[in-house]
């Protein structure tokens, strides 16, 4: 006798989302990426198939990290050193988008300027055909110095801009709007912040459609408990009918579990910890496809080996939906 499997039926649906523009779209990509579209919990495939797998983006620093985990070092070698070689090398390894991030620091260790982010900017675009997201050093001025300049310099190219927080939103947005480009919205472990955001946010005039979220979260052991459960509660909102709640969600794992002593950290550790390269890989993985399983559109990388296992977990989950 067969058995009828429960169904939910849910009212509303996670907005669509295109990162990047080709050439006939006004840019300069080889490649775009959708993100967003579900009807359902994540992975439900008997209730809705999953319009867009998740995907994933490898981070580039604009400039050689000094703080990066020696396991993250030696993977990848010189290309740390020009960030234009390190793009293509994240593409080469099957990255679906290039995350670059810029710190403080710019050309020959001096303060990150505008012309120096803009000259970045456009090596990195000229090295790979992937869509680009844009992140600031996280202090709202430098931000405002480097992102507008980058924005005008790029217009029509569909980047993502960030990070847009509550108290540095206004400018991006404006540079974002004038040149045809998407936002990152960042707040807090928590569902009302990210809310209020996207209501700033779209009260300046930016579509929905144009708007990424990132809800923050922890590491695996650091905090991801809580992190996943402010993610589950954004998307059960968001099929609930909320508008403001929803955006696809960006999360960067990569960030998170690079800095915990598990991944960091070689020496003066418990030999029950295992080999150090294979637990900072496992870390990041293990977090990366708990984020995946809360409903993330888009998980930030650094790790090539995380990149592989990553990829071979969304294939697994998704796997389901064509046999």
């Amino acid at each position: 006798m067969p058995v009828e499997i429960p169904k939910d039926s849910w009212p509303g649906s996670v907005n669509t989302v295109t990162l990047g523009a080709t050439g006939d779209q006004g840019g300069s990509r080889t490649s775009t990426v959708t993100i967003g579209g579900e009807q359902s919990l994540p992975f439900m495939h008997f209730e809705n198939p999953t319009p867009h797998r998740p995907v994933i983006a490898m981070e580039v620093a604009a400039a050689r990290p000094a703080d990066w985990s020696a396991v993250l070092l030696e993977a990848w070698g010189s290309t740390l050193d020009d960030p234009a070689v390190w793009a293509r090398a994240c593409e080469d390894a099957g990255a679906d988008l290039i995350v670059l991030q810029f710190g403080l620091k710019g050309s020959d260790d001096g303060p990150v300027s505008a012309e120096f982010a803009v000259e970045v900017v456009k090596e990195v675009m000229d090295s790979t055909g992937l869509p680009l997201v844009v992140l600031g050093p996280g202090q709202a001025e430098i931000d405002n110095s480097i992102l507008v300049p980058i924005a005008d310099a790029t217009k029509g190219e569909r980047i993502v801009l960030g990070l847009c927080e509550e108290g540095n939103y206004r400018t991006i947005v404006a540079a974002a709007m004038a040149n045809d480009h998407l936002v990152l919205g960042k707040t807090p472990m928590d569902v009302n912040l990210a809310k209020q955001l996207n209501i700033l946010m779209t009260d300046m005039g930016l579509p929905l459609d144009r708007i990424v979220m990132d809800p923050t979260t922890g590491a695996l052991g650091y905090g991801i408990e809580y992190g996943y459960s402010v993610m589950e509660r954004l998307r059960l909102a968001a099929l609930q009918g909320d508008a403001m709640t929803q955006l696809p969600m960006l999360v960067t794992p990569g960030v998170e579990t690079w800095k915990t002593k598990e991944s960091k950290v070689g020496a003066g550790i418990p030999d029950e910890w295992g080999e150090w390269a294979e637990r900072g890989v496992n870390w990041e993985t293990l977090t990366a496809v708990a984020l995946i399983e809360a409903g993330a559109d888009v998980v930030v990388l650094r790790h090539p080996q995380s990149l592989v296992r990553v990829r071979a977990a969304i294939a697994e989950l998704t796997a389901s939906e064509t046999a």
